[in-house]
């Protein structure tokens, strides 16, 4: 195989292990979790190191899933950044108090994030848009972990209408980890525009679309669909309708 073609192949294997997520329950669900993580994870390094090489790959890696390990077993001891939360017992062995596949979700949306943001904007603005791209992508993920038991908070606090559960302090987290993620990328030279990522972009765009489906029909968390929807979409639809025209534009360049 054509190793420029294993990371979309890889993307390809991660969205059916999402579908079949709502499709199993207990045990089986949480090993259908930590399988779509790996693959996720493997798909966004193995596209790093294809079109950017071993030393992005390897910097992507450190700042991703080692910064995601260090901030969340920092999470867990204080409750800074996210508020105080614990996890269960339900995904696999822990690191540091933190589940070992935590770390590798946090790659597996980053870098798609990194690249959504590098076609939409330039400069540092990459930064705080990719921030916004990964952080909004929480408003899905921790109500559906939430409600499967993954992990849960001590205290609520305020949370947004009609996700309780969940305090506004760990979306606030969220974009501030983000953001400083980014920030080390760029100041790593880890360029965005390389190569255009069209299987992480698709990814990201399944990602958005899957979520407000699953959320509103599978899991029964219509705020938690509607909040992603809007919170993910101020991304997700722009980068749609950039795609889209670029598309469009293409054809027409193309066409006798």
């Amino acid at each position: 195989m054509n190793v420029r073609r294993l990371p979309a192949v890889l993307v390809g294997l991660t969205i059916l292990a999402q579908i079949g997520y709502p499709l199993v329950g207990g045990s089986a669900r949480n090993g259908v979790t930590v399988v779509t993580v790996v693959l996720g994870f493997a798909a966004a390094v193995t596209h790093a190191a294809a079109t950017r090489g071993a030393r992005t790959a390897a910097a992507v890696v450190l700042v991703t899933a080692g910064g995601g390990l260090l901030v969340e077993a920092l999470g867990t001891a204080s409750g800074f950044p996210f508020g105080e939360y614990s996890y269960a017992g339900t995904l696999g062995p822990k690191v540091l108090g933190v589940p070992w596949v935590i770390p590798l979700a946090w790659t597996m949306m980053a870098w798609p994030a990194w690249l959504v943001a590098g076609r939409l904007v330039a400069g540092w603005w990459r930064v705080a848009v990719a921030g916004w791209a990964l952080a909004s992508w929480d408003v899905f993920l921790d109500p559906q972990m939430v409600d499967a038991g993954h992990w849960s908070w001590s205290s609520s606090g305020v949370a947004l209408p009609g996700v309780p559960g969940i305090p506004l302090t760990n979306y606030v987290g969220w974009v501030l980890v983000a953001v400083v993620m980014f920030a080390a990328l760029r100041l790593l030279r880890v360029d965005p525009d390389a190569e255009p990522g069209t299987p992480m972009l698709v990814f990201y765009l399944w990602t958005y679309a899957s979520s407000v489906l699953a959320h509103a029909a599978f899991f029964g968390l219509p705020a938690s669909a509607a909040w992603g929807a809007l919170a993910m979409g101020t991304v997700a639809v722009p980068l749609a309708v950039t795609l889209f025209r670029e598309a469009r534009a293409g054809a027409l360049v193309s066409s006798p």
